[in-house]
């Protein structure tokens, strides 16, 4: 039997970032699930974050037993009511308030490739791959940015598919090339989306990664969420059975449903980001000594830290808002794009002031806050750019597009 009163201050995850304890929302089971995440975290991530980002490497060595936790649908929480999107939001915060490439790996499969499936495969194909999707026995990706397509990919992309026949029925070949993929590299398929060139429209295929015709080459000399690696994906003459192609993707427009569902989870990335930032330059003003006293003592570092815990309550706010009405069937492009706006624009601010407090240290792993001050950057772009999504609510609130064709 579920439960969902509020835990006492000394039982709860965020005691000190959820200002307003949205925490409570979560039953007992769901925040008993979210601490053996915690637990994990704590004990085996978090001493080998620094070193990592540093090298630019992601710990493999955490993959498993991070997916052995059974976190997308956890069996102690699917016995009298499944995972609910609010369990599904912390889950996120949780990871991204450890770490922004973490949540980025957890979510590509949990998050985006999952939304694939769910909204773009038929029945039959979601009957057959939904399982492996949660249990991760098929590892996706979602392939839809371009080396010259990001923020303009609905009119613009160029990756094409063209149907050939031949004596077993035929196959589509695709060519063409996708970029700033993460994931890619460990990936089974790689969910990739293309022009077909006979009538125009989007479509979608689960491609083999080690398919003959596609080439993946690691993205070098990034300054942000380091560990995460992003491919960028050439495909030329690659072949697909129809079988294979996400048969409810018939056209851009169910490309934006799937946009539509996932923005909230970058909008939860970008809160979890602001908890870890703050929660560590909190640590480190308590602990910091400088005139004889503690830094945390001094009246212009309050006020720094009481503009970050506001922007993370109002952030918290925001993703538990649109969340609900989402688990209500409630998806509008206005409200995801508003979540992830907003939150992203407090997370750049908020993970600046904990830059700040820490002073030179900062700028140090050591530290932790520098992760998040340059990890933000990332989030603040992927899954729609900020003036991208200003665009998309500015058209909802005055009935006019602004986008230029």
């Amino acid at each position: 039997m579920t439960t969902t009163t509020a835990p006492s201050t000394d039982q709860r995850l965020y005691s000190v970032a959820d200002w307003y304890d949205a925490e409570a929302l979560l039953t007992t089971e769901e925040r008993q699930v979210l601490g053996r995440l915690r637990s994990f975290l704590d004990a085996e991530a978090k001493p080998l974050l620094a070193e990592y980002w540093e090298r630019g490497e992601f710990p493999e060595q955490l993959a498993r037993p991070l997916i052995d936790l059974d976190l997308m649908e956890p069996a102690d929480l699917t016995v009298d009511a499944p995972a609910r999107g609010i369990f599904h939001g912390f889950r996120i915060f949780e990871l991204a308030r450890t770490d922004a490439s973490l949540a980025t790996w957890y979510t590509a499969q949990a998050g985006l490739f999952r939304t694939a499936i769910r909204v773009g495969a038929s029945t039959e194909q979601q009957r057959e791959w939904m399982p492996q999707v949660i249990d991760f026995s098929l590892k996706g990706v979602f392939s839809l940015t371009e080396p010259e397509h990001g923020s303009d990919i609905a009119g613009g992309l160029s990756t094409t598919a063209r149907f050939e026949e031949d004596a077993d029925g035929g196959s589509w070949v695709l060519d063409g090339s996708k970029r700033w993929i993460g994931g890619a590299s460990t990936a089974d398929v790689l969910c990739v989306f293309a022009r077909d060139t006979a009538d125009g429209q989007v479509k979608a295929f689960l491609v083999d990664r080690a398919a003959p015709g596609v080439s993946l080459e690691k993205i070098q000399g990034k300054t942000s969420l380091r560990m995460m690696q992003n491919a960028h994906i050439t495909l030329e003459n690659v072949r697909v059975t129809e079988a294979m192609r996400l048969h409810n993707v018939n056209s851009f427009k169910d490309v934006a449903a799937m946009l539509r569902a996932m923005r909230s989870d970058v909008a939860w990335i970008a809160t979890g980001i602001q908890a870890g930032a703050f929660e560590a330059a909190l640590a480190y003003v308590k602990e910091r000594q400088q005139f004889g006293r503690s830094l945390g003592s001094f009246q212009l570092v309050q006020e720094k830290l009481a503009r970050m815990l506001g922007n993370i309550t109002a952030s918290l706010s925001l993703v538990v808002r649109l969340t609900e009405q989402q688990g209500w069937g409630i998806y509008r492009d206005q409200d995801s794009a508003l979540a992830k706006m907003q939150t992203s624009l407090m997370m750049r601010e908020t993970v600046a002031l904990a830059r700040e407090v820490v002073g030179g240290n900062g700028i140090t792993l050591a530290a932790d806050v520098a992760r998040f001050h340059a990890d933000a950057e990332a989030v603040y772009s992927y899954e729609g750019t900020h003036e991208i999504n200003a665009l998309i609510i500015g058209r909802a609130l005055t009935g006019a597009s602004a986008f230029t064709n």
